[in-house]
């Protein structure tokens, strides 16, 4: 049963990076401290807007994604709040040691917005398909990983950060998506929503297809089939109350990203449940491979990432034995 601020009737369809754009320029008006640098994509990271409001307070520091970084990083230990941007696969693909290094290290508060990640960036093909960003990021100490289901969500997720006194990363998908959660919905970075309640198996998912996740629970009610679907906008921290209060219920496990199955949602759930409550699990994401180049619903279904891949995939986990 679908929580009541949840809507599969939404024909609404927009870039959750337009998300990140509106809540930047936001944040910007509740904060003189916010600053904005872009690795020469102002258009397509959607910082456009933030400079035209704000141009004193943008830097176009050009293709030099680890320069992005070291800047945003003296800048947040002066005593500004930095928001960069940049696609994924090269920020946190290309500056992952300055991110370490100077921010990680530093324990200081820039929030970084990893752009066109996953298949969803289509014809431009494996070498700008970020498929491994959530791993290489949850791994950092002092790094919080948020990954929102849509542009509302991407909206609430960058004006949340603002107030993280520790570095944020934000995964931002670049095709149009379903537009499914309202202003009323929660959003806290840290906790994971129940979006539809269940009680046969438990799906945790992550980004734009929280929604085709909700759209195989739909379905599967006709079967009687109870599935509870769980948007884990927040990948570290992981609300660990939220995972082991459905999963005690249910008993049986499907992840699902658009990202490599190998350190991302997926193994974050195994990790956590294999120390507290140790259950089978089914992970769809990823299996090991780049991308290539081709539209983002031709690359969804050659990697297996659709709603009827997700519905076989709950109808395994039921074949599990307690």
């Amino acid at each position: 049963m679908l929580v009541e601020h949840i809507t599969l009737s939404s024909s609404d369809q927009k870039p959750i990076r337009d998300g990140f754009g509106e809540g930047l320029v936001e944040a910007a008006r509740r904060n003189p401290n916010v600053v904005g640098l872009c690795a020469d994509l102002t258009e397509s990271t959607r910082m456009q807007a933030f400079k035209d409001e704000f141009p004193e307070r943008f830097i176009q520091i050009g293709v030099a994604e680890q320069n992005l970084v070291t800047v945003a990083s003296g800048l947040a230990a002066a005593g500004k709040i930095p928001y960069i941007a940049s696609y994924a696969t090269f920020s946190p693909g290309r500056n992952w040691e300055q991110i370490r290094t100077t921010v990680c290290y530093n324990n200081v508060p820039v929030k970084i917005a990893g752009h066109h990640a996953g298949l969803s960036v289509g014809p431009d093909g494996a070498t700008h398909q970020s498929l491994e960003d959530i791993a290489l990021m949850r791994v950092l100490p002092n790094m919080t990983v948020v990954v929102p289901c849509d542009a509302i969500e991407a909206k609430k997720a960058t004006i949340a950060a603002l107030v993280q006194p520790t570095p944020v990363y934000i995964r931002l998908n670049r095709a149009a998506t379903t537009v499914f959660t309202s202003e009323s919905s929660p959003f806290e970075i840290g906790r994971a929503e129940v979006l539809a309640e269940g009680s046969d198996v438990t799906i945790f998912a992550c980004g734009s297809l929280v929604y085709d996740c909700l759209v195989v629970a739909h379905e599967l009610m006709s079967q009687s089939i109870s599935v509870e679907v769980i948007n884990v906008s927040t990948i570290k921290p992981l609300d660990g109350n939220t995972v082991l209060s459905s999963v005690r219920k249910t008993k049986r496990v499907v992840t699902v990203e658009e990202h490599q199955v190998a350190g991302g949602l997926g193994s974050a759930i195994a990790e956590f449940l294999g120390e507290h409550f140790p259950v089978r699990m089914k992970r769809l994401g990823i299996l090991d491979l780049f991308g290539q180049s081709g539209e983002p619903n031709e690359l969804m279904t050659e990697y297996g990432l659709t709603k009827d891949r997700i519905q076989l995939a709950v109808k395994e986990s039921m074949n599990y034995i307690e």
